[in-house]
């Protein structure tokens, strides 16, 4: 219901004029992962941004979302969940975790990362589980959710009504076919004191604005919530790409700095 996993390739840093680096490390169970380092063009970068992508393709597929990071400052470092195009395995929930803690053991490990300016970025599954994990490891300066949700039986039963199940029945069968466990509305409250930035799309339809509302009410300051104007799923950056990355920039650096103000709406 909720992997889409891909080993085709869809696009490649070089069409986007970036240089990269293939890399693979390996998390605590023993899973061999696959990701690609983009270094930030031009310059000092201004921190490092480690990327949890959605639940479907891989790697080459989300590059489209994050390859103006690098042109902004930022290296990047995308990675494969496990059963996700290179990276060996076969994906579960827990491990999509296990996943993610280990791409940003990686990152620390690198001596070209500033551990004080290091940065997560997820969107849509990759937003939830980012949460758990940035919950988790207080290395991480700063989060920004895009296209998140709150629950994995929240939006299953959100999925079954709109396909006109009465909302009893709906919530039943989330709760039956799906484990509980890992959701993020249970670990954002954790995040704090560091910036949390939640984007909703108005009009999107995978994961509802109202989901990730759920995830910003949650949290505790400094937390910021913008929905996205005429916005579906994940294209926010194709409709309002100046607003977008402005908005993401100034999170990531007001975790650098340590404040506690909100970003400007």
């Amino acid at each position: 219901m909720f992997y889409y996993p891909s080993d085709r390739v869809w696009s490649r840093p070089a069409d986007f004029n970036l240089s990269h680096e293939d890399v693979w490390f390996e998390t605590s169970d023993g899973v061999r992962l696959h990701g690609w380092w983009l270094p930030a063009a031009g310059g000092a970068p201004r921190g490092t941004v480690v990327h949890f992508h959605g639940n479907a393709e891989n790697v080459t597929g989300h590059l489209v979302l994050v390859e103006w990071l690098p042109r902004a400052g930022y290296n990047v470092l995308m990675f494969d969940y496990r059963g996700y195009g290179r990276s060996q395995g076969r994906v579960t929930r827990a491990g999509t975790i296990r996943d993610g803690h280990a791409a940003l053991d990686y990152a620390l490990s690198r001596p070209d990362v500033d551990p004080g300016r290091l940065f997560a970025y997820g969107q849509s599954l990759g937003g939830a589980v980012a949460v758990v994990v940035v919950a988790e490891r207080p290395e991480i300066r700063a989060l920004v959710a895009e296209a998140a949700f709150s629950g994995y039986r929240r939006i299953a039963a959100r999925k079954l009504r709109s396909m006109l199940w009465p909302g009893w029945l709906a919530s039943g069968t989330a709760a039956a076919l799906l484990s509980d466990g890992h959701d993020p509305i249970d670990y954002v409250h954790r995040i704090a004191p560091r910036p949390l930035l939640v984007i909703a799309g108005e009009r999107d339809a995978t994961c509802e604005p109202e989901l990730a509302h759920e995830l910003y009410a949650a949290a505790s300051e400094p937390k910021q919530y913008w929905l996205a104007p005429g916005a579906a799923h994940l294209e926010i950056l194709e409709v309002h790409p100046e607003a977008l990355r402005e908005r993401i920039l100034r999170c990531f650096e007001l975790g650098a700095s340590g404040g506690v103000e909100q970003p400007r709406p």
